[in-house]
């Protein structure tokens, strides 16, 4: 009897101690947890009830991003908006950011489960240097459980920073769907009506001849803009939003013409337009050498002036193409 009374004191020691020794102290390890996490929650929303991009330096992003515990996810854009660094991409970045900020905070869906937050470079360079970050604007999705995978990093390049594109992502990252509500804008409206009243003008003005709706040269000159426009990417640009240029913030140079073949700048469309320009130029001034009745000394002139025109700017052209295909077979006369 004495020595089952004994083991069954011992037992209870022993459970005691297993008491005081794990499940104690992990409960109170959960509950800390809890309260920290409550805690970075709650100045979370704190911010975004102020503003819906949370500006942060190194600090804080450690704080808030980085460090556990976090239940939600963080889209953060990686910028450098200060004026003496010039970076025309990241201020036109972080009004779409801003745009799409916006939208989340005032759904009615909106919850704690997603946070939008900025780290400028002048003001958390040291964040920039842990990531290894060596250009701006970049944006990267902070899961809530782990680290951030390759499909967390948005391809801006790729997809173009408009506010549209990035919620799409988001949608992938996280099942977070954020419906884009931009602000009124009323210039297109506007200059459409503009437009409208000064032909409206025109045509009333010559109302007592209207040879010139038919005047060939006129709409034929129009429908080559128009070709000119759409060959050159401006339907690409209009739908993605890409930025028009890339400015690396360290080294200050500027990329106008995209490195792949599966993205574009806004600029680099615009120096296609004009290359394809001047070939369409040059074009029109040899059919008007070989056709026109003028003396042949003004007509020699046109042929030369038409070859160099395609000549040079096809050269051009096909640099462009050799520099986004890679392994281009050839160049035509510039390599």
């Amino acid at each position: 009897m004495a020595a089952r009374w004994w083991l069954w004191c011992v037992s209870a020691t022993v459970a005691v101690a297993l008491l005081l020794v794990y499940v104690i102290p992990s409960a109170s390890a959960q509950r800390k947890k809890e309260m920290v996490l409550s805690e970075k929650v709650s100045q979370l929303m704190e911010w975004t009830n102020k503003r819906p991009v949370i500006r942060m330096n190194g600090d804080k992003f450690r704080r808030l991003v980085k460090a556990p515990p976090r239940n939600y996810s963080v889209i953060v854009m990686f910028t450098a908006l200060q004026l003496h660094r010039q970076c025309v991409v990241c201020k036109q970045a972080d009004e779409e950011f801003q745009i799409l900020a916006n939208s989340w905070r005032y759904s009615s869906a909106f919850t704690n489960r997603i946070f939008f937050a900025m780290v400028d470079f002048d003001e958390g360079s040291d964040v920039f240097q842990m990531l290894n970050m060596n250009s701006a604007p970049t944006f990267i999705n902070f899961p809530a459980k782990g680290k951030p995978k390759r499909g967390d990093t948005y391809e801006l390049q790729v997809r173009g920073f408009s506010a549209e594109q990035i919620a799409r992502w988001i949608a992938d990252r996280t099942d977070v769907n954020i419906r884009v509500i931009r602000p009124p804008n009323y210039a297109g409206p506007l200059m459409l009506g503009l437009l409208l009243a000064v032909i409206g003008g025109l045509v009333y003005l010559r109302r007592s001849n209207m040879e010139f709706l038919f005047n060939k040269t006129g709409w034929a000159f129009a429908a080559l803009c128009f070709v000119l426009a759409m060959t050159s990417g401006q339907m690409w640009n209009h739908i993605r939003g890409p930025p028009y240029a890339h400015k690396n913030p360290h080294t200050g140079h500027v990329n106008y013409i995209h490195g792949s073949s599966q993205a574009q700048f806004v600029a680099e469309t615009h120096i296609v337009l004009l290359f394809n320009g001047g070939v369409t130029l040059g074009m029109v001034l040899l059919c008007e050498a070989a056709t026109s009745d003028m003396d042949i000394g003004k007509r020699k002139i046109m042929c030369v002036a038409g070859i160099g025109l395609v000549v040079l700017f096809f050269s051009w052209m096909l640099s462009i193409f050799r520099s986004k295909y890679h392994g281009y077979p050839y160049s035509f006369l510039m390599s």
